[in-house]
Protein backbone atom coordinates (compact mmCIF):
# COMPACT_ATOMS: atom_id res chain seq x y z
CA UNK A 1 0.00 0.00 0.00
CA UNK A 2 0.90 3.17 -0.49
CA UNK A 3 -1.20 5.71 1.67
CA UNK A 4 -2.94 4.19 5.02
CA UNK A 5 -4.59 6.57 7.65
CA UNK A 6 -4.11 5.51 11.03
CA UNK A 7 -6.95 5.97 13.88
CA UNK A 8 -5.65 6.10 17.45
CA UNK A 9 -7.86 6.22 20.45
CA UNK A 10 -7.22 8.17 22.86
CA UNK A 11 -8.12 5.66 25.74
CA UNK A 12 -4.99 3.30 23.81
CA UNK A 13 -2.56 6.25 23.99
CA UNK A 14 -3.26 6.21 27.92
CA UNK A 15 -2.43 2.71 28.37
CA UNK A 16 -3.43 1.19 31.49
CA UNK A 17 -3.45 5.07 32.98
CA UNK A 18 -7.26 5.47 31.83
CA UNK A 19 -6.13 9.34 31.68
CA UNK A 20 -3.31 11.22 30.15
CA UNK A 21 -0.83 9.58 28.01
CA UNK A 22 1.73 6.57 28.26
CA UNK A 23 4.97 7.31 27.16
CA UNK A 24 5.76 4.10 26.57
CA UNK A 25 2.92 2.68 24.48
CA UNK A 26 2.73 6.11 22.74
CA UNK A 27 6.90 5.27 21.80
CA UNK A 28 6.06 2.02 20.61
CA UNK A 29 3.46 3.12 18.65
CA UNK A 30 6.45 5.59 16.51
CA UNK A 31 8.80 3.01 16.48
CA UNK A 32 6.13 0.40 14.44
CA UNK A 33 5.36 3.56 12.24
CA UNK A 34 8.87 4.49 11.29
CA UNK A 35 9.12 1.09 10.31
CA UNK A 36 6.15 1.82 7.49
CA UNK A 37 7.60 5.39 6.65
CA UNK A 38 11.27 3.72 5.94
CA UNK A 39 9.52 0.68 4.23
CA UNK A 40 8.22 4.22 1.73
CA UNK A 41 4.34 3.94 3.19
CA UNK A 42 2.74 7.53 3.38
CA UNK A 43 0.92 7.45 7.04
CA UNK A 44 -1.67 10.08 8.18
CA UNK A 45 -2.49 9.78 11.76
CA UNK A 46 -5.63 10.74 13.31
CA UNK A 47 -6.08 10.31 17.09
CA UNK A 48 -9.10 10.29 19.36
CA UNK A 49 -9.67 12.53 22.91
CA UNK A 50 -10.46 9.99 25.30
CA UNK A 51 -7.46 9.90 27.23
CA UNK A 52 -8.88 13.66 28.11
CA UNK A 53 -12.36 14.25 27.60
CA UNK A 54 -15.18 12.33 25.50
CA UNK A 55 -18.32 13.90 24.35
CA UNK A 56 -20.95 14.75 26.60
CA UNK A 57 -18.78 13.72 29.85
CA UNK A 58 -21.08 16.62 31.23
CA UNK A 59 -24.23 17.10 31.57
CA UNK A 60 -23.94 20.20 32.61
CA UNK A 61 -22.34 21.72 29.46
CA UNK A 62 -23.98 22.89 26.01
CA UNK A 63 -22.87 19.83 23.66
CA UNK A 64 -21.30 22.58 21.17
CA UNK A 65 -19.04 23.32 23.67
CA UNK A 66 -18.29 19.92 24.76
CA UNK A 67 -17.06 18.53 21.45
CA UNK A 68 -15.34 22.07 20.92
CA UNK A 69 -13.34 20.65 24.47
CA UNK A 70 -12.80 17.07 22.52
CA UNK A 71 -11.37 18.90 19.27
CA UNK A 72 -9.18 20.39 21.31
CA UNK A 73 -8.15 17.21 23.14
CA UNK A 74 -7.71 15.56 20.01
CA UNK A 75 -5.07 18.86 19.04
CA UNK A 76 -3.27 18.51 22.47
CA UNK A 77 -2.91 14.36 21.52
CA UNK A 78 -1.38 15.21 17.66
CA UNK A 79 1.00 17.60 19.25
CA UNK A 80 2.20 15.55 21.87
CA UNK A 81 2.43 12.12 19.53
CA UNK A 82 4.32 13.74 16.87
CA UNK A 83 6.70 14.70 19.24
CA UNK A 84 7.16 10.90 20.22
CA UNK A 85 7.22 10.70 16.27
CA UNK A 86 10.28 13.27 16.12
CA UNK A 87 12.41 11.29 19.00
CA UNK A 88 12.72 8.70 17.41
CA UNK A 89 13.64 10.29 14.09
CA UNK A 90 10.59 10.98 11.80
CA UNK A 91 9.63 14.11 10.60
CA UNK A 92 6.05 15.38 11.34
CA UNK A 93 2.84 17.77 10.62
CA UNK A 94 0.10 18.37 12.63
CA UNK A 95 -3.30 19.99 10.32
CA UNK A 96 -6.24 21.12 11.94
CA UNK A 97 -9.32 22.46 10.22
CA UNK A 98 -9.58 25.25 12.01
CA UNK A 99 -6.61 28.26 12.89
CA UNK A 100 -4.67 26.86 16.46
CA UNK A 101 -2.34 30.47 15.61
CA UNK A 102 1.62 28.94 15.20
CA UNK A 103 0.72 25.46 16.91
CA UNK A 104 -0.52 23.75 13.50
CA UNK A 105 -1.31 24.49 9.90
CA UNK A 106 -4.53 24.72 8.60
CA UNK A 107 -5.58 21.42 6.94
CA UNK A 108 -5.74 21.70 2.72
CA UNK A 109 -5.60 18.56 1.12
CA UNK A 110 -2.88 20.16 -1.09
CA UNK A 111 -0.79 20.92 1.77
CA UNK A 112 -1.57 17.36 3.40
CA UNK A 113 -0.02 15.77 -0.29
CA UNK A 114 2.78 18.14 -0.34
CA UNK A 115 3.84 16.68 3.60
CA UNK A 116 3.49 13.37 2.13
CA UNK A 117 5.49 13.70 -0.78
CA UNK A 118 8.32 14.66 1.75
CA UNK A 119 8.57 11.39 3.85
CA UNK A 120 6.43 13.30 6.53
CA UNK A 121 3.88 11.50 9.01
CA UNK A 122 0.50 14.08 9.47
CA UNK A 123 -1.31 14.08 11.74
CA UNK A 124 -5.01 15.09 11.76
CA UNK A 125 -5.98 16.58 14.63
CA UNK A 126 -9.36 18.76 15.64
CA UNK A 127 -11.95 16.46 14.24
CA UNK A 128 -13.99 17.69 11.33
CA UNK A 129 -13.97 21.07 13.20
CA UNK A 130 -17.50 21.21 13.47
CA UNK A 131 -19.47 20.07 16.55
CA UNK A 132 -21.95 16.72 16.70
CA UNK A 133 -19.35 14.95 14.19
CA UNK A 134 -16.61 12.50 16.10
CA UNK A 135 -13.09 11.78 15.58
CA UNK A 136 -14.54 8.55 13.94
CA UNK A 137 -16.35 10.54 11.20
CA UNK A 138 -12.89 13.06 11.17
CA UNK A 139 -10.80 9.70 9.63
CA UNK A 140 -13.15 8.63 7.03
CA UNK A 141 -13.27 12.00 6.14
CA UNK A 142 -9.67 12.36 6.21
CA UNK A 143 -8.96 9.15 4.46
CA UNK A 144 -11.52 10.19 1.88
CA UNK A 145 -9.74 13.34 1.37
CA UNK A 146 -6.54 12.42 1.07
CA UNK A 147 -6.97 9.40 -0.79
CA UNK A 148 -5.99 6.71 1.83
CA UNK A 149 -6.09 3.15 0.78
CA UNK A 150 -7.51 2.06 4.03
CA UNK A 151 -8.25 2.52 7.94
CA UNK A 152 -6.22 1.10 10.62
CA UNK A 153 -8.34 1.31 13.00
CA UNK A 154 -5.99 0.92 16.43
CA UNK A 155 -8.64 0.39 19.25
CA UNK A 156 -8.28 -1.01 23.37
CA UNK A 157 -10.19 -4.14 22.06
CA UNK A 158 -8.66 -5.87 19.02
CA UNK A 159 -11.76 -6.57 16.69
CA UNK A 160 -15.34 -6.32 16.05
CA UNK A 161 -17.57 -8.45 18.50
CA UNK A 162 -21.39 -9.19 18.01
CA UNK A 163 -21.99 -7.37 21.08
CA UNK A 164 -19.67 -5.68 24.07
CA UNK A 165 -16.72 -8.20 25.11
CA UNK A 166 -16.81 -7.00 28.39
CA UNK A 167 -20.54 -7.07 29.17
CA UNK A 168 -20.90 -10.51 27.45
CA UNK A 169 -18.11 -13.67 27.68
CA UNK A 170 -19.65 -15.20 24.76
CA UNK A 171 -19.03 -12.50 21.86
CA UNK A 172 -18.57 -13.77 19.29
CA UNK A 173 -15.22 -11.50 17.46
CA UNK A 174 -15.53 -11.59 13.19
CA UNK A 175 -12.70 -12.00 11.06
CA UNK A 176 -13.78 -10.21 8.76
CA UNK A 177 -17.63 -8.36 8.23
CA UNK A 178 -19.36 -6.26 5.67
CA UNK A 179 -19.66 -2.14 6.02
CA UNK A 180 -23.40 -2.83 5.47
CA UNK A 181 -23.45 -5.64 8.06
CA UNK A 182 -21.64 -3.10 10.07
CA UNK A 183 -24.46 -0.48 9.39
CA UNK A 184 -27.58 -3.13 9.51
CA UNK A 185 -26.62 -5.02 13.03
CA UNK A 186 -25.05 -1.69 14.55
CA UNK A 187 -22.14 -2.63 15.56
CA UNK A 188 -20.20 0.42 16.56
CA UNK A 189 -16.88 -0.08 14.48
CA UNK A 190 -17.23 3.58 14.20
CA UNK A 191 -19.99 5.72 14.60
CA UNK A 192 -23.01 5.47 12.24
CA UNK A 193 -22.39 8.74 10.15
CA UNK A 194 -18.57 7.64 9.76
CA UNK A 195 -20.11 4.02 8.98
CA UNK A 196 -22.11 5.09 6.16
CA UNK A 197 -19.40 7.58 4.95
CA UNK A 198 -17.07 4.87 4.67
CA UNK A 199 -19.82 2.56 3.05
CA UNK A 200 -20.60 5.53 0.36
CA UNK A 201 -16.80 6.04 -0.48
CA UNK A 202 -15.98 2.22 -0.42
CA UNK A 203 -13.16 3.23 2.04
CA UNK A 204 -11.96 -0.21 3.99
CA UNK A 205 -11.43 -0.54 7.92
CA UNK A 206 -9.14 -2.54 9.61
CA UNK A 207 -9.90 -3.38 13.32
CA UNK A 208 -6.80 -5.02 15.96
CA UNK A 209 -5.70 -3.88 19.28
CA UNK A 210 -2.96 -1.38 20.01
CA UNK A 211 -1.62 -3.05 22.85
CA UNK A 212 -0.42 -6.36 20.77
CA UNK A 213 3.18 -7.01 20.43
CA UNK A 214 3.88 -5.41 16.89
CA UNK A 215 0.07 -5.11 15.73
CA UNK A 216 0.69 -1.77 13.38
CA UNK A 217 3.16 -3.86 11.83
CA UNK A 218 2.10 -7.06 11.50
CA UNK A 219 -1.03 -6.14 10.48
CA UNK A 220 0.81 -4.32 7.59
CA UNK A 221 2.74 -7.53 6.78
CA UNK A 222 -0.35 -9.85 6.63
CA UNK A 223 -0.24 -11.39 10.13
CA UNK A 224 -3.66 -9.49 10.86
CA UNK A 225 -5.19 -10.27 14.10
CA UNK A 226 -8.40 -8.49 14.10
CA UNK A 227 -11.05 -7.74 11.82
CA UNK A 228 -11.38 -6.46 8.40
CA UNK A 229 -14.46 -4.25 7.57
CA UNK A 230 -14.89 -4.76 3.80
CA UNK A 231 -16.79 -2.57 1.40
Amino acid sequence: MQRILLKLSGEALAGEKKTGFDEETVRKVALQVKQLVDDGIQVGIVTGGGNFWRGRTSENIDRTKADQIGMLATVMNCIYVSEIFRSVGMKTAVLTPFECGSFTKLFSKDRANKYFSKGMVVFFAGGTGHPYFSTDTGVVLRAVEVDAEVILLAKSIDGVYDSDPKDNPQAKKYDEVSIDEVIAKNLQVVDMTASILARDNKMPMWVFGLNEENSIVNTMNGKFNGTKVTV
